[in-house]
């Protein structure tokens, strides 16, 4: 099943370099709330359950219309979808920073979120019409990183920006990036090739992808990912403020924690071409996720800050194996090539469900405790977990292959 070009253009690369910067002004709009939280939870006086949920809501849209719109792609457009994804962000952003209250601007993250689905659901297979085969994985191992990349930029500018200019600020600053990325995507990527074989009507697509083991299977890990690695990225400024830390180093320490998960996601990509089988790649991920969380929060390191980070470094770089690999399963398990879109949908699903679930989870138990010490056991839980889906995706690959 493949598609890509069997020759790749200067102009074809530079196309698909643009989606996947595409992808990360999207993850911006994600990234842009941890570092700012603090600030609005004081100017809005959010309790720390609403923070959670504040984290999670642009993962609204996301779980209840990735699927819908991952079968839409093909049919409105996948450019065209981008577009519209990028715009609706601008103003979903700008309007935002108008909020006065909670409720209006968990409204406006709900819109922000749908335009987030948008632009991130048809770029891989936009990314495949304009790559050849031998680059395929490799794209696909970056575009994998463009959520940690967005996040890193803004954990990492956040603390510089917004005790000068407020978040006010920031939220139109994003505004602005997003209306800015939608005209240089609309000027370099081609017109769009729609993917879907003619006469093929939607609910044939959704059946058959809904029925296949390979998609639930991909989409289920993913929300075991990603509700966790949300959760303990998104609070780790509220952790480390409440630890004493603010300014650059406060900048630094969490922008690195989240830049690190692009090493993962560019490293699967590396070893899946040297032959290293995915369901390894996600075992070795989600064990090293294990790992690093009980390193970071457990009560047996808490006198020993420099390994309690280590353990943050190692729970986002090695996690990242997890997303890069999960791309290129989406692209392999999809049971035809017209089902590639709705399967990323239904995988970015329940990515979205993980991480509308993950932080308020984290917090409520974070609250109950008295503090951050049990997160770890959250966390185990959900790599356990992930460790039996890849073992289930090991078994229809080799049924697949037979």
């Amino acid at each position: 099943m493949n598609s890509a070009r069997e020759i790749e253009t200067p102009e074809s690369a530079v196309a698909a370099y643009v989606l996947i910067f595409s992808g990360v002004v999207a993850a911006l709009q994600i990234g842009k709330l941890p570092p700012a939280l603090p600030e609005i939870s004081q100017a809005l006086g959010m309790t720390l359950t609403q923070s959670g949920f504040l984290l999670s809501f642009i993962q609204l849209a996301g779980m209840s219309l990735a699927l819908a719109i991952g079968m839409s792609a093909d049919t409105f457009g996948a450019k065209r979808s981008m577009l519209l994804g990028l715009l609706l962000l601008g103003l979903a952003s700008g309007m935002g920073s108008m909020a006065t209250g909670v409720g209006s601007l968990m409204v406006w993250r709900i819109f922000e979120g749908l335009g987030f689905l948008c632009v991130v659901l048809p770029a891989p297979g936009l990314i495949r019409q304009h790559v050849n085969a031998l680059q395929l994985r490799k794209l696909l191992g970056y575009w994998g990183a463009y959520m940690p990349a967005g996040t890193a930029l803004t954990l990492l500018i956040g603390p510089l920006w917004l005790p000068e200019w407020g978040w006010r600020s920031w939220w139109l600053l994003f505004a602005l990036l997003s209306w800015a990325m939608a005209f240089v995507l609309w000027r370099v990527v081609p017109a769009d090739v729609s993917l879907t074989s003619v006469g093929i009507h939607w609910q044939q697509r959704l059946r058959e992808t809904l029925s296949a083991p390979g998609p639930w299977w991909v989409t289920l890990c993913f929300g075991m990912y990603s509700g966790q690695w949300l959760a303990v990225v998104g609070f780790l400024p509220s952790i480390y403020t409440q630890a004493g830390l603010s300014g650059a180093t406060l900048g630094v320490l969490t922008a690195f924690a989240a830049a690190v998960n692009i090493l993962g996601n560019v490293m699967s990509g590396r070893l899946l071409q040297k032959g290293f089988h995915p369901s390894l790649l996600l075992v070795m991920g989600f064990i090293a996720m294990a790992l690093g969380a009980f390193l970071a929060f457990s009560d047996l390191t808490l006198s020993m800050s420099w390994l309690r980070y280590a353990g943050v470094l190692l729970f986002s770089s090695c996690g990242g194996l997890v997303p890069g690999t999960l791309f290129y399963l989406a692209v392999r398990l999809a049971p035809q090539e017209r089902n590639v879109s709705t399967t990323v949908g239904w995988m970015q699903q329940g990515s979205a469900a993980g991480q509308f679930a993950g932080p308020p989870l984290v917090a409520l138990l974070a609250t109950g405790v008295g503090g951050w010490q049990w997160t770890w056991l959250a966390t185990s839980t959900c790599c356990v977990l992930g460790c039996v889906l890849a073992l289930l995706i090991a078994r229809t690959l080799n049924k697949q292959s037979l």
